[in-house]
């Protein structure tokens, strides 16, 4: 019995490197919180989702807030580089109106990572330590639509597109498309 191989039931040991490690719980994080939700999410449901032991999450997040900060950060990162992307092809696009539903619609079609962001709008209006967090993306589409409507119709797209999104994810039912693009050209067309 010499044995070289991994002993059978055994779980496979997980890269000790720090940063590989952080970057593992933070992923975990955004995929418990978007199943379960801030509220619910625990040390231990993370570092179950993650396959590490439970010693690492609080040894790297001492508390469930860092946890979930880090969870956060990370799912801001990706909002800013959909955003990044959103602007391309915002910026070849024939009609805005029309490219903006399609980019929701394309949003949506992620329901799980909604949930997320919803999430964090939630937890942002009563922890206002994940506010910054939450302000990412309403900023970010804001700053993403001003130079193409002006600011004032770009704030008012955004709470339209906000609203639908919300009802979206709360009903089920997919975007009322034509509609939805009727009520956006408009706002673009009142700019001031």
């Amino acid at each position: 019995m010499g044995g070289s191989g991994a002993s059978p039931g055994r779980r496979p040991q997980r890269s000790r490197d720090p940063e590989a490690r952080r970057a593992a719980l933070a992923a975990a994080a955004i995929e418990v919180i978007a199943e379960l939700g801030i509220a619910r999410t625990t040390h231990r449901a993370v570092a179950a989702r993650a396959g590490l032991p439970l010693g690492a999450t609080t040894y790297y997040f001492p508390t469930l807030d860092d946890l979930v900060a880090a969870g956060l950060a990370l799912a801001t990162e990706a909002l800013r580089a959909e955003l990044r992307s959103w602007a391309g092809r915002l910026d070849t696009a024939e009609d805005l109106p029309s490219a903006l539903v399609r980019l929701v619609e394309e949003y949506l079609t992620d329901r799980r990572r909604v949930r997320l962001e919803y999430d964090l709008y939630l937890a942002a209006a009563r922890d206002p330590t994940l506010r910054p967090l939450a302000e990412a993306w309403l900023h970010g589409f804001r700053d993403l639509l001003e130079p193409r409507l002006g600011p004032e119709a770009a704030r008012a797209v955004v709470a339209l597109l906000d609203g639908a999104m919300l009802q979206a994810l709360v009903t089920g039912i997919d975007l009322d498309s034509p509609a939805l693009t009727t009520a956006i050209r408009r706002l673009a067309n009142s700019r001031s």
